[in-house]
């Protein structure tokens, strides 16, 4: 952004130049050297500050054409609301606030003090007041003396005249000025705040560039919304795991459990003492094995079948 806004600065001084030699010379003429380089000035900051409002306002938005819009809109309020074309005196309420927070209130200011200070006003014949001398007055410039001493506005185009005395209420710019609260004593304030302007749109700009294109959102792309929603989709999951693996842990110990009970029970029904070598069983003894073994698988297949877990038990 910074390189943006320094990269545009020598091509809006370059027109700045251009703009104040086509139009100071030709209308206001040749005036002192302070005049004639403060309105240089004026004219160079103007479109600086143009590119640093035009950079503020693009900073935010998606693109130019959306920018453009508003550009137009803010631009449009600023000039109509700079004081001239309507006196401040004028405009009520909100429009108060407009007028002072508008930067063309101020370059407006410094351009018109500068190049009109001083410049005299010569009204036409249809600008004039006519009026009569009384009073005992022998001229116009009698009857008007004390208004004048008074630091009243305005001359007289024939002071020496008798009768028919024509008055124009303006002498100098100045007092034109005045109307509308623009003063030569504050030419130097309004081309500081212009570049006050200037600097608070940059920063302006800086931050809403980091605000809305580099700040970390939290907004996430489908890729990143389908990671967590399977996440979410496999935490359920994992704990019905972790439930059936604690359960079958539990399962696993009374099986085991009762495997040891299984084991203890059938080495006291069938103690190592009552099962000989067959080598050495009579036919009778042999029988009688023969059934007490029936007797212990079939107990072994009940237990199978009863058994949840299916733990042989041998």
């Amino acid at each position: 952004m910074a390189a943006n806004v320094v990269v545009e600065v020598p091509y809006q001084i370059i027109a700045g130049l251009a703009i104040y030699a086509t139009f100071y010379y030709p209308v206001v003429g040749i005036q002192s050297s302070e005049r004639q380089g403060l309105v240089l000035l004026f004219c160079v900051s103007l479109l600086i500050y143009a590119s640093t409002f035009a950079h503020m306002v693009i900073a935010a938005l998606p693109d130019s054409e959306t920018a453009g819009a508003i550009v137009t809109l803010l631009f449009s309020m600023a000039l109509i609301f700079n004081g001239v074309m309507q006196s401040p005196t004028a405009l009520p309420g909100f429009w108060i606030f407009m007028y002072r927070v508008s930067p063309f209130t101020y370059w407006v200011a410094g351009m018109a003090a500068t190049m009109l200070h001083d410049r005299r006003v010569v009204c036409t014949s249809n600008e004039v007041s006519v009026f009569q001398p009384g009073g005992g007055a022998a001229t116009c410039q009698q009857w008007m003396q004390p208004y004048f001493d008074a630091g009243g506005p305005g001359y007289l185009l024939q002071p020496d005249a008798t009768e028919n005395c024509q008055y124009c209420q303006l002498s100098v710019a100045d007092e034109f000025l005045a109307g509308v609260n623009i003063y030569w004593s504050e030419r130097w304030r309004n081309f500081g705040l212009m570049f006050v302007y200037i600097v608070f749109d940059i920063a302006v700009a800086v931050f809403l560039y980091w605000f809305f294109r580099v700040r970390p959102t939290k907004k996430h792309t489908k890729t990143e919304k389908s990671k967590k929603s399977n996440k979410n989709n496999k935490q359920p999951h994992q704990q019905e795991q972790q439930q059936t693996q604690q359960s079958s842990s539990h399962d696993d110990q009374a099986a085991k459990q009762t495997e040891d009970l299984e084991k203890q029970e059938h080495n006291q029904e069938r103690p190592r003492s009552a099962l000989p070598r067959r080598a050495s069983l009579s036919r009778t003894a042999s029988s009688t094995v023969a059934s007490a073994a029936d007797q212990y698988f079939n107990r072994n297949l009940q237990r199978q079948q009863t058994n949840r877990r299916n733990v042989h038990v041998y």
